[in-house]
């Protein structure tokens, strides 16, 4: 029995876990890489929504209380991210530093309103949710607010390409699901092959199908972390090698985000190798030991 533990089967299945491993990770890594695209498409969605501004144009005849009352109400909104009361000459001094002063030269009186000015989180910045938005400040503050504006086009064209671009990446992200699935399990069963005899003479020895599979799972849930221990290491190491060559892409950092990409490459690491372990133990099992060869 000590001869048959060393048998060249048994020698061989030590080089095929390293193989699957490296080939788990690999797919793993492939996986991480796309799931970090997505989501920080998704962030640089939401930097870009939040930093769209609104305005709330006072009226000419709207008194100091009023105004206060209406940069009140609009900063105690959760949705709000940030408000600012501009008056006319915050308003003259933006727009002197966005576009052409001489106008000066011809019109001695200031003609820019005041006005709230505001952003919104990302999840707010719908058309739809902006007309209901721009219904109550102006049926609250009648009188107040000449008129709610905002960037419309803009809104609207953005909206339609993340939508858009969020459904492609979304047929990606499942194709490339459905082939990692695929080539982990493929990965694993390929390795589960040159353990197919010891699995066949553990059976014919006695052993409950459940003592045959216990050792060989352990071994895939710890092959599977060390993979997604890889694979988590080379994204990271790609991510901080693009943030070095490209530094704006820094500001998308999110940890959360990050938090998802790490426990999502574990889960599908083990899980996979897992099932994919499992059910190589339990088709040799049922194989006559002729059908083996």
């Amino acid at each position: 029995m000590a001869l048959y533990g060393k048998t060249p089967s048994a020698k061989r299945s030590k080089p095929s876990y390293a193989y699957a491993i490296v080939g788990v990770a690999l797919v793993l890594f492939l996986f991480g890489i796309v799931g970090w695209l997505f989501l920080n498409l998704k962030k640089s969605s939401e930097i870009f929504r939040e930093n769209i501004q609104l305005h709330a144009w006072i009226a000419p005849s709207a008194s100091k209380k009023q105004i206060d009352s209406l940069e009140k109400f609009i900063s105690s909104q959760p949705f709000v991210k940030k408000a600012e009361y501009v008056t006319k000459e915050k308003a003259v001094a933006k727009w002197n530093a966005e576009n052409d002063s001489s106008w000066k030269k011809f019109i001695t009186n200031n003609p820019l309103p005041e006005s709230v000015d505001f952003y919104v989180k990302a999840e707010y910045m719908e058309k739809d949710s902006l007309i209901q938005l721009g219904q109550i400040l102006e049926s609250n503050f009648a009188g107040i607010v000449s008129e709610f504006q905002y960037h419309k086009e803009t809104i609207t064209n953005v909206s339609s390409l993340t939508k858009y671009v969020a459904s492609f990446i979304l047929i990606v992200a499942i194709i490339l699901s459905i082939i990692v699935i695929i080539s982990i399990d493929n990965t694993i069963r390929l390795a589960m092959y040159s353990n197919r005899f010891l699995i066949k003479t553990m059976q014919m020895v006695g052993a409950t199908r459940s003592f045959i599979a216990r050792p060989l799972n352990v071994r895939a849930i710890i092959n599977g972390l060390i993979a997604a221990g890889i694979a988590i290491a080379a994204v990271f190491a790609v991510i901080i090698l693009v943030e070095k060559f490209v530094p704006w892409i820094k500001l998308l950092r999110d940890t959360s985000n990050m938090f998802i990409i790490i426990i999502g490459i574990i889960i599908l690491g083990v899980s996979i190798s897992w099932f994919s372990t499992q059910r190589s133990v339990l088709k040799y099992l049922k194989m006559k030991l002729d059908d083996l060869y």
